[in-house]
């Protein structure tokens, strides 16, 4: 067994892919694919389920993925010990469903790169299902994602919460509905709307909100961020957690802002996700700390 074998396993279970993988580590693909080979001939297990769209962590590669990355990060110790300035820099990877970006996750990665100069955080914005997933692969080290009260958590997960808000109406700041204190259901209704696609929280509470009383003009997007945009640019509402609209630079500055839902009382959390594991990288860990600590400025 070789280090470079244990770095080409993390590597592919980063990526998504042998091609990628290799491309990142500037090998060819036919030797990492002979070395990963290699390594499983001597475990005696399959590490990788290899398919066409690309190569993900197996099972059996799951359950022995933490101890290869506490191996990768005990030679990483050792070199810097010894005094090797060459050593790469940690990548810490989160997936977010565009929650809390501007009084959470974007002051979160500041403080990181304060406290970690030699660390860099790789930001992915995809659906919450993905991140679940991505997670217990192994090719996400954190993930922000939005539940709401009652919702089932993931055992294989270990959670923080970090946020608690409500559903809010998003609209641009000159719109008649800004006028109210609170918007109705019938009201948001007969609006335009900007709703998240099938597979992000918000989606699934709106329609549950509105049920067959959904807007007839109904654009979709993926993300709040894009949400926000769409809002501002007058081409609808949004239904987003507050905590994901108040602080935004797009509110601060007047361009959108939010109503209560009349009668609505349901609760949202903001929760940071990550594996189980006994060891916790040191750049997983400062990141960590610095999503807490910011929450709990924002929620002050």
């Amino acid at each position: 067994m070789r280090i470079e074998q244990l770095e080409y396993i993390a590597a592919v279970t980063q990526h998504g892919s042998l091609r990628r993988a290799s491309e990142q580590l500037h090998v060819s693909q036919p030797a990492l694919s002979e070395a990963v080979s290699k390594l499983e001939r001597e475990l005696g297990v399959t590490l990788l389920d290899r398919r066409r769209s690309g190569a993900r962590i197996s099972r059996q590669g799951r359950d022995l993925l933490q101890n290869m990355v506490e191996v990768l990060e005990a030679v990483d110790r050792l070199k810097v010990a010894a005094g090797d300035q060459h050593t790469s820099s940690r990548v810490v990877r989160i997936g977010t469903v565009n929650a809390a970006t501007a009084t959470v996750l974007v002051p979160a990665v500041r403080a990181f790169q304060a406290a970690v100069p030699g660390g860099t955080v790789e930001i992915l914005n995809i659906q919450q299902a993905d991140i679940h997933q991505s997670l217990l692969e192994g090719s996400l080290d954190l993930g922000l994602v939005n539940v709401l009260a009652g919702d089932d958590r993931s055992p294989e997960l270990a959670s923080s919460d970090l946020l608690h808000g409500r559903p809010v109406v998003v609209l641009p700041a000159g719109h008649p509905l800004a006028e109210h204190d609170e918007v109705t259901p019938k009201q948001l209704s007969g609006e335009r709307f900007v709703a998240m696609r099938s597979g992000y929280l918000m989606h699934r509470f709106v329609h549950r909100l509105l049920g067959s009383e959904m807007p007839t003009v109904c654009h979709t997007t993926d993300g709040a961020e894009m949400g926000k945009l769409m809002v501002a640019e007058g081409l609808g509402l949004t239904v987003l957690p507050d905590y994901s609209v108040l602080g935004d630079p797009l509110e601060r500055s007047g361009l959108i802002t939010t109503r209560p839902i009349a009668g609505d009382r349901t609760s949202v959390t903001l929760v940071l996700q990550h594996r189980r594991a006994g060891h916790v990288p040191a750049a997983v860990r400062e990141l960590q700390l610095a999503l807490v600590s910011q929450a709990r400025r924002a929620a002050a």
